[in-house]
């Protein structure tokens, strides 16, 4: 199974890397006018595009990208002139970062919270997770964002308003310079997973087996950790494995609101310079990123799954 799916990667990178590339070339503007700003004239034009190539054909600049990015080389970026492939080494740890907190503080209390919330079903506790789902689902990661700086930073002084400070410079600044953007990230993210988690728990709780279970006299923390979460499991990784993609999205905005030197940052910063190899080579990264993360969920779920175990040996 792991390997069909790896075979099916291969056909989507060169999708989307054909998709990309074709859309930077069809979007109004061009790097040379950005590059050179108000000196612009149409000869100093014509000779950036010379030099950037991209006054060759669409082909031969594909074939160039593609054939560089085999060998690991995302080419050079426009503005700055250095290495891409440099850029992303420096840029990307800050963005798995910030997403890695976000993913863990919204699974460690969006799962439980969803478990609790099917557990006591109708109860006061499973209206306030499922209204606060709902709310956290609805309202986008830079709202939470705005308000966090309004309240957290600039009113309570409890965190930075912005900047990031690495984990080698200090530890405890490192993290109070992600808090905020990463509960800002966490929050969609925890309202599905709980809402999910809820679903699911419940489904599980309604079958047989855990009636037998509890016919049986088998202790209430048991069935609901023992039993029924690990059943539930299942369809829980398959939706966090999918969210991680909107998490990862969800970073374009929240570094460039946080002024965090992420990928995401990186991104816009490029896309509003017409700088086509590095947006070319974030959305690349992040597609990879997506595919990993997919990859994994795969074999979680032959680890939870031991029909799937089976059916693969």
């Amino acid at each position: 199974m792991i390997t069909r799916r790896l075979l099916m990667t291969i056909p989507i990178l060169v999708g989307t890397a054909v998709i990309v590339f074709l859309i930077l070339r069809l979007v109004p503007g061009d790097p040379a006018s950005a590059i050179l700003g108000a000196n612009a004239t149409p000869a100093g034009i014509r000779q950036v595009r010379a030099d950037l190539g991209l006054n060759r054909p669409l082909w031969a600049q594909f074939g160039s990208w593609v054939s560089g990015v085999v060998r690991g080389d995302f080419g050079h970026d426009y503005i700055t002139n250095q290495s891409i492939t440099a850029e992303l080494g420096a840029r990307l740890p800050v963005t798995l970062e910030l997403a890695g907190i976000a993913f863990v503080l919204a699974a460690v209390v969006a799962i439980p919270a969803g478990v609790l919330a099917a557990v006591r079903q109708g109860g006061i506790v499973a209206k306030v997770v499922q209204g606060l789902s709902v709310l956290t689902i609805a309202v986008p990661d830079f709202v939470f964002g705005i308000l966090g700086i309004l309240l957290f930073a600039l009113t309570l002084g409890l965190a930075p308003s912005s900047g990031y400070v690495a984990v080698s410079t200090s530890l405890g600044d490192n993290l109070r310079s992600l808090i905020l953007p990463a509960i800002a990230l966490a929050l969609g993210l925890g309202g599905v997973l709980a809402r999910v988690t809820r679903s699911a728990m419940l489904e599980v709780l309604h079958t047989d087996y855990v009636r037998f279970a509890r016919a049986g006299g088998m202790s209430p923390v048991s069935i609901v950790f023992g039993r029924a979460l690990r059943n539930a499991a299942i369809p829980i990784v398959t939706v966090a494995g999918l969210q991680v993609g909107y998490l990862l999205g969800g970073t374009i905005v929240v570094e460039q609101l946080f002024a965090i030197p992420g990928v995401g940052q990186l991104i816009v910063q490029a896309m509003l310079n017409r700088n086509y190899p590095v947006v070319q080579a974030c959305v690349l990264i992040f597609v990879v990123g997506f595919i990993l993360v997919n990859l994994i969920s795969d074999l979680l779920y032959t680890v939870l799954n031991p029909k799937l175990r089976r059916a693969g040996a």
